[in-house]
């Protein structure tokens, strides 16, 4: 690689765009669909956690029910209780006391009650949410199968060809030194299609269609240097010598028309 013609090192930034714009081709009939495929998966997960926390909140409010049945349970109980200590009192101070202790576990009876009827209006909110995140959720999971199989269907028709290309940019990458190598790496990445090594073709340099100067144009075929466009920062490998002559090609002249004769 030390020993490289400047020609040789355009050679191998050429092949290496060639295989990256296939590459790009290849990911364009994939579109947006990893992408899609991606954010359907992270917001099913999304749903879910929710779905997991609505659960255990619906799991906590039957805990509290079935917690104030109990407390109401063993409020009767101390009712009845009493109610038979009252029988047996032996003066009104007694009498006082158990009756008392009876309205507190009444009053005791009512707040378990109102708790119970205030949980299960929460759990019939939390079903309700519930219900509706399920269905999303399944609407979600239809609309994720089918990109999946699409992808997968587009996945199926490219991946050999990509496999190969991968391959061949391997090999490719090899040739060129570690300098051009991150240039061309930092270019694909800041422009939009992609082109960091271009030709000029009718003067012009492909991808952003700037105006090359004639003498820079002659540095190009040259070869004896790396070209860099200064307002694209694309590397400017080769000229399209085709488009040049047609440029430069004279035009036939027209062919005169004969003076007519005077007899």
């Amino acid at each position: 690689m030390e020993n490289q013609t400047v020609a040789q090192k355009l050679e191998a930034l050429v092949k290496l765009q060639s295989i990256d714009s296939k590459l790009d081709e290849l990911k364009k009939l994939r579109g947006d669909l990893p992408d899609e495929v991606q954010d359907l998966e992270d917001e099913m997960e999304g749903y879910r956690t929710r779905l997991g926390r609505f659960e255990a909140e619906l799991k906590e409010l039957e805990d509290a029910i079935k917690k104030n049945k109990e407390g109401i349970k063993e409020a009767e109980k101390l009712v009845k209780k009493y109610n038979e200590q009252q029988k047996n009192v032996k003066n009104n101070r007694e009498f006082d006391a158990i009756t008392k202790e009876i309205e507190l576990q009444e009053l005791e009876v009512q707040i378990c009650e109102k708790r119970i009827k205030e949980a299960k209006e929460k759990m019939e909110a939390k079903k309700a949410e519930i219900a509706s995140i399920e269905t999303i959720i399944k609407e979600r999971e239809e609309d994720l199968q089918n990109k999946k199989n699409e992808l997968d269907n587009i996945l199926g028709e490219s991946q050999e060809e990509e496999k190969r290309l991968l391959t061949e940019r391997d090999k490719a990458v090899k040739k060129i030194e570690d300098k051009l190598l991150k240039h061309y790496s930092r270019l694909r990445s800041s422009l939009s299609n992609g082109l960091a090594v271009v030709r000029v073709v009718r003067g012009a340099a492909e991808g952003c269609n700037i105006i090359i100067p004639p003498q820079k144009i002659a540095e190009i075929r040259e070869k004896k240097k790396i070209v860099i466009d200064e307002h694209s920062g694309r590397i400017l490998a080769d000229v399209d010598l085709g488009s040049m002559e047609e440029e430069v090609k004279p035009k036939k002249a027209a062919p005169a028309k004969r003076a007519k004769k005077v007899e």
